[in-house]
């Protein structure tokens, strides 16, 4: 079966910590898009052939060397849009001029449309957006003119309509710039032509054949941790190949509160795929013993996982393929221009590739996919909503949603107030508006009274922030019923713990969950 290419925008990344909301806003639009660093910007030229191209930020500095691409670029005669620093890097590599020092620009602004331009079709004449810049550009290129200013910039947006070069000073992908998607829709639509054939329909078919091509007659195992991604990766594994397929639910012992039994249930009884019990509650839990800090404790979990799953791979004859439901924010982190924060950050078993002693070749369906795309995907499927809708999990599992030393005494504590948490949010119908919650066992003490008796036991705190792309997050401002009615039912319910705090930090770009 052969497959028709999409239509394709290139993203060039500079190293903002937001580059991936652009490709997030791109695939909304139902344009198909890819993230390739700065370095290798002429490599993906050549080898997507984009039908435009979109210049992202970067923490960067165009007057103190900062990246750069070849300015051929700009001879190719592709509609390019620059987003802040790529507003200013067009600007410095096309005649224009930037200056630094007192130009320093950060938080929600008001621009005025000052020409009519495609850019803001639709648009009123003032708009609020986020500027995030310390350097402004100060004269523009030969055959650019001015289409918007601000307060503090007065180049906020220029554009070369000749050539098809858009550029603007703030960040149209943040959701703080009120219109900022219409602006990249503008941009796809009626300045690049794009038609808008990327949808999950057609890459479920696409992928299909992907998989059938490079498996051929194999066999794939599937390691599935018992979250959305590698699930949904399994299930189109399985419409691909069938019966080729096996796969290894590895249970750590540290998911949530009978987990287990559902993912088996899941496999076995709805979809009918061959899978491998393994139980290694024990295992990683001895193994874990007296590990404190957070990131030994996560690359414990990682390479016991592997050693686990290779040894299970090792009995099933024949096979050659190993699948695994690695997303594409793990593979743009993995290659970040700028050395960013992935190295930590993605730690655990499934990114970066296999050990060099497993000869299995990768199986990835979902690389391409942001999170809300495999749900998305996951309904295209079949599978129940109420389980591809289920919060994030991570792959190391509760472990790391207990500060300090994991005893299976204290999985069994958090597992029980986790599972009282969430049912009073679903009882509440708050689940689907909140992004992500979960308890963590806190590594403290408090003394308190319960009845007549004096306690000394743990203090648990629950987390519930609002998203709408799970690399930034805000607190969620729950009814203090419900907080009450969690707090009440976890403290009579769970024993070893007498006390519940709610945690109200929110999440800015480029950190991890609670550790």
């Amino acid at each position: 079966m052969s497959v028709k290419p999409h239509e394709t925008l290139l993203i060039v990344d500079f190293g903002s910590q937001v580059t991936q909301l652009i490709a997030r806003r791109v695939r909304e639009c139902g344009v198909y898009c890819e993230i390739h660093p700065f370095t290798k910007a002429g490599d993906a030229i050549d080898s997507l052939r984009p039908k435009a191209v979109i210049l992202s930020g970067s923490p960067h500095s165009v007057i103190e060397a900062g990246p750069r691409i070849d300015a051929r670029l700009f001879e190719m005669n592709l509609p390019v849009f620059g987003i802040c620093y790529g507003e200013q890097l067009m600007c410095d590599l096309l005649g224009g001029k930037v200056e630094g020092g007192h130009h320093r620009e950060f938080g929600r602004a008001e621009i005025e449309v000052v020409k009519d331009s495609p850019i803001f079709k639709g648009l009123d004449r003032n708009e609020t957006v986020w500027m995030s810049h310390g350097d402004r550009v100060t004269a523009i290129p030969e055959g650019f003119e001015v289409i918007a200013v601000s307060e503090g910039a007065p180049y906020a947006a220029i554009a070369d309509e000749a050539r098809k070069f858009y550029a603007v000073q703030f960040h149209p992908e943040v959701v703080h710039t009120v219109r900022g998607t219409d602006m990249i829709r503008n941009f796809l639509f009626e300045i690049a032509g794009f038609t808008g054939d990327w949808s999950m329909a057609s890459f479920r078919q696409e992928m299909v054949a992907k998989i059938k091509a490079q498996v051929g007659t194999g066999k794939v195992i599937c390691g599935l941790s018992g979250g959305v991604d590698s699930s949904v990766a399994a299930v189109l594994i399985h419409e691909a190949i069938g019966e080729q397929l096996t796969c290894v639910f590895v249970d750590t012992g540290l998911l949530r509160k009978n987990e287990g039994e559902q993912v088996v249930s899941l496999f076995r009884d709805h979809y009918n795929i061959p899978l491998v019990h393994v139980q290694a509650q024990e295992i990683f839990l001895g193994e874990l013993r007296g590990i404190s800090d957070p990131e030994t404790k996560r690359k414990t979990i990682g390479k016991l996982f592997i050693d686990v799953f290779d040894a299970e791979a090792a009995k099933i004859d024949g096979a050659e393929f190993l699948a695994q439901g690695t997303l594409y924010p793990d593979v743009v982190e993995s290659v970040s221009p700028s050395g960013g924060p992935s190295a930590v950050i993605k730690s655990h078993h499934n990114v970066g590739g296999l050990p060099d002693y497993m000869k299995l070749k990768l199986v990835e369906p979902l690389r391409e996919l942001f999170k809300d795309e495999v749900r998305a995907l996951g309904r295209e499927l079949g599978l129940d909503a109420a389980f591809v809708g289920r919060h994030p999990f991570p792959g190391p599992g509760l472990a790391i949603r207990i500060p300090g030393e994991v005893t299976p005494e204290k999985v069994k504590t958090l597992q029980d107030a986790d599972a009282i948490y969430l049912e009073e949010i679903r009882k509440a119908g708050l689940y689907d508006q909140i992004w992500q919650a979960f308890a963590v066992l806190l590594p403290v003490k408090t003394v308190g009274v319960m009845g007549d008796a004096r306690t000394y036991e743990d203090v648990l705190a629950l987390r519930a922030v609002t998203s709408s792309d799970g690399m930034t997050a805000d607190f969620y401002e729950f009814p203090w019923p419900v907080l009450g009615r969690c707090a009440t039912r976890i403290v009579n319910e769970v024993r070893g713990v007498n006390r519940v705090v709610y945690d109200v930090t929110s999440k800015p770009p480029g950190t991890i969950e609670w550790e």
